[in-house]
């Protein structure tokens, strides 16, 4: 168990703040541990507004899910994320990223890097349904992080993406090797997952993946829905 991770499960936390523009209650908090103080994102259960097509558990599980997927990946593009009792009751929480000023993210999230081209191939893996720019976290080491995972891996593709560049794009070998293992380990992995989404999704998720592997390249809009959430950013 990596420090931040341990420090996310066994710290006590206390709210501070609420993010309004969140849809759902996002709770801004302060978790103590072993006298360090750690900036976190609380989402609890409880906060949760119903939607008609994710009908099935929760999105705290689903933003766990989607962590435990970019660590299965070795992609780490995620923020350290845990399930814990919070004072609102149980729900998600990761760590809070100050990501670098510098960097203008209207002008950022077109760009064709290495960063975006992972996080575009992750983002097709848990079908991701909202991708927005103010959901891409470029963090000041150069490295790229992604946060708001709740509305991800419906059985139905629904990927929905600002970040549309690496369309019809090949895979590199290194990318469908990676894809492959990510198989074998969802394999191993399977009964943690299915206390986080359903056998469908599970079989849905190794299926999108599969697909990756056998067409070689990055997923295109769709023309049955809308391939870019609203609002974008």
């Amino acid at each position: 168990m990596s420090t931040i991770i341990k420090h996310l499960l066994s710290g006590t936390l206390a709210v501070t703040g609420r993010l309004v523009d969140a849809s759902n209650a996002t709770l801004y908090a302060e978790c103590a541990f072993n006298d360090e103080k750690m900036a976190v994102i609380y989402k609890p259960i409880a906060g949760e507004r119903p939607l008609w097509d994710f009908p099935d558990g929760n999105l705290a599980h689903r933003e766990y899910a989607a962590f435990l997927i970019s660590e299965y990946s070795g992609w780490k593009v995620v923020p350290p994320t845990v399930l814990r009792e919070g004072p609102f009751g149980p729900g998600m929480v990761q760590q809070w990223i100050d990501i670098d000023e510098s960097i203008d993210l209207a002008l950022y999230y077109r760009e064709e890097n290495e960063n975006l081209r992972r996080m575009a191939l992750f983002d097709a893996v848990i079908n991701n349904t909202d991708r927005k720019i103010g959901h891409l976290l470029p963090v000041g080491d150069g490295s790229l992080l992604g946060c708001d995972h709740g509305v991800t891996f419906h059985e139905e593709n629904k990927l929905r993406t600002v970040i549309w560049q690496f369309a019809e794009r090949v895979l590199t070998q290194e990318e469908i090797q990676t894809l492959r293992d990510l198989v074998t380990r969802l394999k191993v992995e399977s009964e943690a997952l299915l206390q986080l989404i359903t056998e469908i999704e599970l079989a849905a998720l190794i299926t999108r993946i599969n697909c990756l592997i056998e067409t070689e390249k990055f997923p295109s809009p769709s023309e049955d829905w809308p391939a870019v959430p609203w609002p974008p950013f």
